[in-house]
């Protein structure tokens, strides 16, 4: 389009609903219940949620870090306390759900430090391959033969069995 176009020659038509002031001596309703509103209602509320809104920002609370204290162990429940019981069991949960994350972990560096060490990773990498043994050895050792339907009592009992298998040994080994 050129630059020195004429206006005068496109005009703009005018528009065909003129625009009205009504100027009257009764106020508007709608102003009124606005102002009402924004008052009764939005004011008080907006007060309360800036409120809770400078509470939280001063107590910050991550909900991914969250943690739990520790309860008994199951070994420690009396007979019969059921909820004694359920919160071992689910304190083994979280146990074995935290072991299986460190043994990823650990599993995860000695693939990077493979992957960046290359024909080099037998040397440089030592490290890593008998941190990744012994948290196996140890994660495998506590929870392994359980199966996928395992749980705390059954962990109890492969421990107390291990333990009575190590006595039986040491009492062989020392007659």
């Amino acid at each position: 389009m050129p630059e020195d176009s004429d206006w005068e020659a496109y005009k703009v038509p005018p528009t065909r609903t003129p625009v009205s002031e009504r100027i009257t001596s009764v106020p508007n309703p709608v102003t009124f219940f606005q102002t009402v509103f924004n008052y009764v209602v939005d004011a008080p509320v907006t007060f309360v949620r800036e409120w809770v809104e400078r509470q939280q920002a001063k107590n910050k609370y991550y909900y991914y870090h969250q943690k739990f204290r520790r309860v008994p162990d199951l070994s420690e429940c009396m007979e019969g306390d059921y909820l004694c019981f359920f919160e071992a069991e689910a304190q083994w949960r979280r146990d074995r759900m935290v072991d299986q994350e460190i043994v990823e972990i650990v599993r995860e560096r000695l693939g990077a430090c493979k992957q960046r060490e290359g024909p080099n990773q037998f040397q440089n990498c030592a490290k890593e391959v008998e941190l990744l043994a012994q948290v196996t050895k140890a994660y495998q050792d506590k929870y392994g033969d359980l199966g996928v339907h395992g749980n705390a009592r059954t962990c109890l009992m492969k421990q107390k069995h291990r333990m009575m298998e190590e006595r039986k040994a040491q009492a062989n080994a020392s007659q």
